[in-house]
């Protein structure tokens, strides 16, 4: 899985009707180690920007919307 720094983050609360059964629910945009940048969702504890973090496996379930979004938690 990869791993990265936390390059900035914020907090959903009012999301598109699709995700809206998962507010509040927190994104980030990770500096992965290899280089490179990607978007994700955060699951556990909260993260700041600067925070560490690892892949996770996705736990949508299959054809969900979320299922191609990678997922991250602090390291």
């Amino acid at each position: 899985m990869r791993t990265g720094t936390v390059y900035t983050e914020t907090v959903i609360y009012s999301a598109p009707e699709a995700f809206a059964k998962d507010v509040p629910y927190q994104t980030a945009i990770v500096s992965l180690e290899g280089g490179g940048r990607v978007t994700g969702r955060v699951l556990g504890d909260r993260v700041a920007i600067g925070d560490l973090v690892e892949e996770i496996a996705n736990p949508a379930p299959p054809g969900s919307l979320t299922m191609s979004v990678p997922f991250f938690q602090k390291a």
